[in-house]
């Protein structure tokens, strides 16, 4: 049996799930989405994804068409229909049909779309051994081109640092800003750690606010970890003592080498390996 999609008010099974070839989202990249986690049938941090994609819709000056509310409860209605227990949802808004000129106002109204599906995670070794990432030769985006806080979907600047860590033959590629600062990977938050304090760039450098990186800070200030927000080099991501990545895919996942050069004794570190382990607990309701 297939998935269930919500498509502009209505459950259809995937086959019928269309859009039509004129809508700005296909034609463009116009339009938000949010990639949110399911766990143990509970969809994790929804507000927090919702607030952020009526934020980033703002931006691009892109009317939903829906109260936060209740497409709070559509999502969670698109959830139970396909019986996710532990899963993603990926959660579109196109611009909707217009015409093949630019014009976004001539488009009559956004399209909605809700897909819950389960995951394929990382493999757990993964977690017990880390990951290798290169760092990118395309940079991020200039933020008055593009504001690195809207998640939109035109993702063809992440897409190219992505094709560079592929070729690489690893699964992620940190990228740096128009300065020369880090501003994330292709799909995550990058997190560095040296002499006990936890430093990651500031959503200013070009990186998305996470969710789970937001989760992952407030965390660590619990356990009694620093966490700072500071522009980083790509000198800081070699003499780091950890580094990891957080997102709503990785979670928490160390990297332990980079561009050929080994972190530390080559296994995620102490803090990573703590952090990971208290994300996981709550993001599965064992802890508050």
């Amino acid at each position: 049996m297939g998935l269930k999609v919500w498509i502009n008010g209505s459950l259809v099974d995937q086959a019928d799930a269309k859009i039509s070839v004129f809508d700005h989202g296909l034609l463009y990249g116009d339009g938000v989405f949010e990639g949110i986690r399911v766990y143990s049938s509970k969809i994790f941090e929804l507000d927090a994804h919702l607030r952020r994609l009526y934020e980033s819709a703002k931006v691009l000056r892109l009317d939903i068409g829906m109260m936060q509310k209740k497409l709070a409860e559509e999502t969670e209605k698109t959830v139970k229909a396909n019986n996710i227990i532990d899963g993603y949802i990926r959660l579109v808004v196109t611009r909707g049909v217009g015409d093949l000129g630019l014009n976004p106002f001539l488009c009559e109204k956004a399209q909605i779309i809700i897909i819950a599906d389960n995951i394929q995670l990382y493999p757990e070794e993964l977690y017990e051994n880390g990951v290798t990432v290169i760092t990118a030769c395309t940079i991020r985006n200039h933020p008055l081109a593009i504001p690195p806080q809207v998640k939109s979907l035109n993702y063809l600047n992440n897409i190219l640092a992505k094709i560079e860590a592929i070729d690489a033959g690893v699964p992620e590629a940190i990228m740096f800003n128009h300065e020369g600062f880090v501003a994330e990977a292709t799909g995550d938050n990058v997190f560095t750690v040296r002499n006990g304090i936890i430093y990651t760039p500031p959503i200013q450098a070009g990186s998305l606010e996470g969710i789970t990186r937001g989760v992952v800070m407030r965390i660590a200030g619990e356990e009694g970890i620093e966490v700072v927000e500071k522009n980083l080099t790509r000198f800081d991501l070699y003499i780091a003592e950890e580094l990891f990545l957080t997102g709503t895919a990785a979670e928490v996942v160390g990297i332990v080498e980079i561009d050929g050069r080994q972190i530390a004794d080559g296994k995620p570190g102490e803090i990573t390996k703590r952090l990971s382990k208290k994300f996981f607990d709550y993001a599965h309701g064992r802890s508050k």
